[in-house]
């Protein structure tokens, strides 16, 4: 019994090694891209950067492609858990919506993994790549959980019914996107104004009359 609980626990071992070199990977990856563009991210640099070979980062990804789709993969599962930690999909929906922005806004204002995910869409897009399907993906994942937000305040009454709340997903989505692609053409903008400006015209279009402020 013994040497199987060790023959398990050295499985269970590699496997935490291999998950923690990836993750070290992706963040090494994510970092060179937010800080010095998409070309500068090579095998190399990453495995570096990571404190791991060339070789183990080829290994991991295979090609620039599925380097880059693990990528999206990790920071989509970076916000989850971001928003499952604040408890975002449990919110009312109007406070949901709101959170999500807010959220999304000032982690845009850091320059951080926000700022690698619009640098890799935008190159993809440029060089009309076939990571627009990866991308559009991604996006559309988005929108599901905002549009889910959306119905979940209309049917609490605290969202107005006769908006569509697929059409009003897209719309946050949108406005996300193009503060994002604004950012990397001006680094130096200040987000803050923006970020109050966009909830509160945000509260005011989406609330329920009988929710408003007398």
């Amino acid at each position: 019994m013994s040497q199987i609980l060790q023959e398990r626990r050295a499985r269970r071992s590699q496997a935490e090694r291999r998950d923690e070199s990836e993750r070290g990977l992706l963040r090494a990856a994510t970092a060179i891209v937010a800080e010095r563009g998409v070309n500068a991210a090579t095998f190399e640099a990453i495995g570096a950067r990571a404190g791991y070979s060339r070789g183990l980062a080829t290994q991991k990804f295979g090609s620039k492609q599925g380097m880059i789709e693990a990528m999206i993969a990790h920071l989509h599962e970076r916000q989850n858990d971001i928003l499952g930690a604040l408890g975002v999909d449990r919110m009312p929906g109007l406070e949901a919506v709101l959170t999500y922005v807010d959220l999304y806004l000032r982690d845009l204002a850091l320059k951080g993994e926000g700022r690698a995910y619009f640098m890799l869409l935008a190159g993809a897009i440029a060089d009309l790549s076939a990571l627009r399907a990866a991308f559009a993906a991604s996006h559309e994942k988005v929108e599901r959980r905002l549009e889910t937000m959306v119905l979940r305040g209309q049917a609490e009454g605290t969202i107005r019914r006769e908006i569509d709340a697929d059409a009003a997903a897209l719309m946050i989505g949108s406005l996300l996107l193009g503060l994002s692609i604004q950012c990397l053409i001006d680094p130096d903008m200040d987000l803050d104004p923006i970020r109050a400006t966009s909830l509160a015209t945000l509260r005011l279009s989406f609330v329920a009359p009988a929710n408003l402020e007398g």
